[in-house]
Parts: structure tokens; C-alpha cells; sequence
């Protein structure tokens, strides 16, 4: 598994790939950060986005490294994704904040500002 989540190493985004009921599945570049203790990477969302929805009715989901327009640039990987809890949900929006900076941080405040509740998104790979 280290193979493949290598091609992840340099990239800025990641296609997330969750499924509706029907099976179809929806697409979208993300941002993501590395976990620290085992292979996984968090992810933002508002707690109300489609693809949160999509999880919480099936976690199966599809990662690829790509760019931020979700051009792929590299290969699918299966994982298991879930909605984080309190300790884990800070730890990953740490993570966010390091690897994205004042970017992350801007969007950060603009999201309180208008109300929006964010969830943390934390994808395992099996």
C-alpha cells in the first residue's frame, strides 16, 4: 500500500470519488493532509456538502492525486472513508492548516463568518 499512496507525496489535491444510492459515482477535487499514525489523509467539507451526505449513507469511496480542476494525475486507490470525531477532527484541521497555510486559514474565517459548520472527513485505506 506505501506504493501506491507515494503518488500522493507532491500533490496539492486529491479527486474524491463518493457514490450516490443509485451506484453513480460523484467526483470531486479536494484538499487533503496526511495523517500522522497510519495511513490516512483528512479531509474539509461543509457538514451539509453532497459528498458528506454520500458518506454517511455508504463510506466506499475512490482517491486519485490530481489538479484543481480534478484532471486526474495518477491512479484510483479504494478506501473507506468516515466523519471524525472531536480530538481527531482538530488534529485533522491542523494538519489542513500546515499544509495549506493563510489559504486554508482565509477560508477558515470566511466560513465562521457566514455560519457554515465544517465536518472533517478522514479517509482510510485497507
Amino acid at each position: 500500500m506505501p506504493d501506491v499512496l507515494a503518488q500522493f507525496a507532491r500533490v496539492k489535491y486529491l479527486n474524491l470519488e463518493t457514490f450516490r444510492k443509485t451506484g453513480v459515482g460523484v467526483r470531486t477535487p479536494v484538499w487533503f493532509a496526511q495523517g500522522r499514525e497510519r495511513p490516512s489523509f483528512y479531509i474539509y467539507s461543509e457538514a451539509d456538502a453532497g459528498k458528506v451526505k454520500r458518506i454517511r449513507n455508504n463510506s466506499k469511496v475512490r482517491v486519485a492525486p490530481c489538479n484543481f480542476r480534478g484532471d486526474l494525475q495518477g491512479a484510483w486507490v479504494d478506501a473507506r472513508a468516515r466523519i471524525c470525531a472531536d480530538d481527531e477532527s482538530v488534529q485533522g484541521q491542523q494538519l489542513l492548516r500546515r499544509k495549506y497555510g493563510w489559504m486554508k486559514i482565509g477560508g477558515d474565517f470566511f466560513s465562521r463568518l457566514l455560519g457554515h459548520k465544517q465536518v472533517v472527513l478522514a479517509i482510510d485505506f485497507t
